[in-house]
């Protein structure tokens, strides 16, 4: 590992007891190894939401530059029900 730095955080004793627990069970060698694998998991997570937001940001300037009609508010909202009936129905099981 390149330049390591010390830093001290504060934690909730719920967090604290979870973060022994790993340690103590073997899951991870040390506090430092189990906060640094969490940060890594953050900042993956954080990578994805921020490319979401992208690719949010570069659909909605579509749709504003797109000059076409559209649907009917009734036909959208036909789609949806029909498409949710059927997700319930798979769910439950029907038929």
């Amino acid at each position: 590992m390149p330049f390591v730095e010390k830093i001290s955080i504060a934690l909730p004793a719920e967090m604290v007891r979870s973060l022994r627990q790993a340690v103590d069970s073997g899951e991870y060698a040390s506090s430092s190894e189990a906060v640094r694998d969490a940060l890594r998991d953050w900042t993956h997570k954080r990578k994805l939401r921020q490319q979401g937001l992208r690719d949010l940001r570069a659909l909605w300037r579509q749709a504003l530059a797109d000059r076409s009609p559209g649907l009917q508010v009734k036909e959208v909202m036909d789609r949806l029900e029909k498409k949710y009936q059927a997700i319930a129905k798979t769910s439950t099981g029907k038929k």
